[in-house]
């Protein structure tokens, strides 16, 4: 095969225009700024942090505070890291404010959020539910979507409140929740479309990039066109399970594959994989919808999908349509944050949405994502060929979403659901494989990655 590379479009963002237009103003200025630190001065003053440096204070307060850490967030007007103390922890909080962040009692620790979690894992995996551990207000939230209703809302709702007081929040979802593949643009695989993540080296030194596990369901052969050749095969998928991913591996070992998210004729460097924070500002480039942004609002969600469950998301109020599967999460000083998942909603009325960790996702399928390696396609950016260009060109969303997915399959999904949401069909239903008659690489439940060659 000759050599390939993804083409950078630069494409006018339709749909979703205004939020594009919205997100790239706060974006592209400062694509390469750099937020002050302060000096290390005075240990009772909390450090001017950026949010990746956040972060990573968070995860080594966590294990410094241990049964006293109930969770941490970051305040991203004062710019600092608020870690959450269980009350009567008087050292551990002098142990907070030495590291330079701020301390906040509360009083539910985090083992007992997760106790609580795990009560909800057993007794009411409904589909169309999700929750996850908020920091800010130290409880569970637990959201069902508009599907949740009768003897299984009476359930969720019961199973909340035997929780206790102050431990759990339950909400009502206006949406439904889906994943987010269509047919359409960007890229396609058996008429469903989808969108690049980042690309990544492979263990084996080839270039890949990351995607949507769920999207994988579609075929294991992707192109950059509708009815194009080729240009990349699924190496490994996981959906659902404890992840939503995908590792696809180019077919031409000399494409050049930049590390950068093009979001529409102007690119944002990559730079490395990172933790996401509860309240960092983060940025989501998509085939449908084009550029949005907001902020994190979970981390290690567990969401309910009609084709099963997925465990260990980050939970987000960035919106995002079909199509917008597999597509780049990411901060403006070039963190890739994360892979869209699904969700609830659109970009008209809002919603929630999910996004796969790229840090656990690199792990599992022995990738690496880093601003050295030029053409190997270390990197992702989601330059992605479509993914960014999306929006425009794609429009995607509405259209060929219609056209190329209509799906009819997808709706039958799960829960039925979705005809619409999916609209996917191929992916729709094949994603929906995954629940259980699985496509081979996604059968079952599947815990486990699997291997398509």
């Amino acid at each position: 095969m000759s050599h390939k590379r993804i083409p950078k479009r630069k494409a006018a963002m339709a749909v979703g225009g205004v939020v594009a237009l919205g997100a790239a103003a706060i974006l592209l200025p400062n694509a390469n700024a750099s937020q002050d630190g302060a000096s290390d001065g005075v240990a009772a003053a909390p450090r001017t942090l950026k949010a990746g440096d956040a972060s990573d204070l968070a995860t080594r307060l966590a294990g410094t505070l241990g049964d006293a850490y109930a969770g941490a967030w970051y305040d991203g007007e004062d710019k600092q890291l608020v870690v959450n103390v269980v009350r009567g922890e008087d050292t551990m909080a002098l142990e907070v404010r030495s590291a330079g962040a701020k301390v906040r009692w509360v009083d539910n620790s985090m083992s007992e959020l997760e106790s609580g979690a795990g009560t909800l894992k057993s007794e009411a995996t409904i589909p169309g539910t999700s929750w996850a551990v908020d920091p800010r207000t130290n409880r569970i939230v637990v959201t069902a979507d508009s599907t949740v209703t009768g003897d299984e809302w009476e359930q969720l709702e019961s199973t909340v409140d035997n929780l206790g007081s102050g431990m759990a929040t339950l909400k009502k979802s206006t949406g439904t929740f889906r994943t987010f593949a269509s047919g359409g643009d960007a890229i396609f695989a058996g008429g469903a479309r989808c969108s690049l993540g980042f690309n990544v080296t492979a263990g084996d030194g080839s270039p890949a990039f990351l995607t949507a596990g769920h999207c994988a369901a579609a075929g294991d052969e992707w192109s950059d066109q509708q009815g194009g050749p080729p240009i990349a095969t699924v190496d490994q998928a996981l959906f659902p399970g404890a992840g939503d991913f995908a590792l696809v591996t180019y077919d031409d070992p000399a494409t050049e594959a930049p590390s950068e998210v093009n979001v529409g004729g102007q690119t944002v460097p990559v730079l490395q994989a990172a933790e996401a924070t509860v309240g960092q500002q983060v940025f989501r480039m998509g085939s449908t919808t084009g550029l949005a942004d907001g902020q994190v609002l979970g981390l290690n969600a567990t969401v309910n999908y009609p084709e099963g469950t997925v465990t260990g998301l980050i939970q987000t109020d960035v919106c995002a349509e079909p199509g917008d599967s597999g597509g780049s999460l990411f901060t403006q000083d070039g963190l890739a944050i994360g892979l869209t998942s699904g969700g609830s909603g659109d970009c008209t009325v809002g919603g929630e949405t999910f996004f796969q960790p790229v840090t656990t996702a690199l792990e599992a399928v022995g990738a690496t994502l880093d601003a050295g390696g030029a053409g190997a396609g270390d990197q992702a950016g989601g330059q992605e060929q479509g993914a960014g260009q999306e929006a425009g060109d794609g429009q995607a969303g509405a259209e060929d979403q219609a056209g190329a997915g209509d799906q009819a399959g997808a709706g039958d999904r799960a829960g039925g659901e979705d005809a619409g949401a999916g609209q996917d069909g191929a992916a729709g239903q094949d994603m929906q494989d995954g629940t259980g008659a699985g496509t081979g690489r996604h059968s079952g439940q599947d815990s486990g990655l699997s291997r398509t060659h």
